[in-house]
């Protein structure tokens, strides 16, 4: 049912002070966590390839050792939703609305909805990221695991059990994602936490964590290590207000591995319905937020 009179019966009459309703938006905050990429195609799929693995001592005049191991191992798929969302009003509220400059259908709204719910499908990657999704597919884990499996052995990007925010284990996630990262043939790679995000509620922690020159909590003179680490957490933190676990937080990577693609970005379009004269309004957009490589993050899902 289209918006009627009934639902503006204030915008009708003059000496009318103002019209609320519409708050300052929170700026985009995926695209500091996403990378972002245009797509063609009805999905999108990537394969994780095993390369070679170590090289072997060889005996003189013996036979060199071959590795023909080297394939896929992984494929991770992307689908991309359909978003829509639309409106009608009525002729009548049109014509006899006296503020139509604050009720129009250009000023409704519709674009801060598809900006938020942007977000929330982003967010939720992470929000849900202990609950396998069999359309990413993948090694057969969720984003967060401590099985991901590669030959012969099993990696994690979430410890066990899991770990509050505090000094020790934001600085035992970076020692382990330097020490225990590996290809999927087993060879050590560069693996470096470049990023903190925390849902609102840990703001005041991760601000106290590196905006401390000095150790946070104790009386000694010990530098703070967290803002100290050579090559880790360059970038800092941030707050993502679309987190909805109160206690989980996260480390964005130096890999590559969490995407955004634009299939189709978002459009508006209007028409009058011939029988009623309701005008019709309607946004449309098609994108997937997914992730190819779960070492783009680490992540951890403590209870307090």
């Amino acid at each position: 049912m289209p918006v009627a009179l009934a639902a503006m019966r204030d915008l009708l009459l003059p000496g009318l002070w103002g019209v609320d309703g519409k708050y300052p938006q929170i700026p985009r905050q995926w695209p500091d966590i996403f990378k972002q990429t245009e797509s063609e195609m009805a999905f999108e799929r990537k394969v994780s390839m095993r390369y070679l693995g170590y090289a072997q001592i060889k005996q003189e005049a013996g036979p060199t050792s071959f590795d023909n191991q080297s394939g896929q191992r992984y494929v991770y798929n992307a689908e991309h939703f359909e978003i829509g969302l639309g409106y009608g009003i009525s002729r009548k509220s049109l014509d006899d609305n006296l503020y139509k400059a604050e009720f129009s259908p250009s000023n409704d709204g519709l674009t801060e909805s598809f900006k938020e719910t942007e977000e929330v499908f982003c967010a939720n990657l992470f929000n849900l990221g202990t609950v396998y999704n069999p359309q990413v597919g993948g090694d057969l884990q969720a984003l967060f695991s401590t099985n991901h499996p590669i030959d012969g052995a099993t990696i994690a990007n979430q410890p066990s059990p899991d770990l509050s925010l505090n000094e020790t284990s934001i600085l035992n996630a970076c020692i382990a994602i330097r020490t225990n990262w590996k290809d999927n043939a087993g060879l050590k790679i560069r693996g470096r936490a470049r990023k903190l995000v925390v849902p609102t509620t840990l703001e005041p922690v991760a601000y106290r964590l590196f905006k401390s020159e000095l150790r946070v909590g104790t009386g000694t003179n010990d530098a703070n290590a967290v803002v100290g680490m050579e090559q880790s957490l360059r970038e800092g933190y941030m707050i993502w207000d679309y987190l909805t676990l109160g206690t989980s937080w996260f480390l964005l990577t130096n890999h590559a591995g969490l995407i955004f693609f634009h299939r189709k970005r978002f459009e508006s379009d209007m028409t009058v319905e011939f029988s009623t004269d309701n005008l019709l309004v309607k946004g449309y957009q098609r994108y997937t937020p997914s992730y190819h490589d779960w070492r783009a993050v680490w992540g951890t899902y403590p209870t307090n």
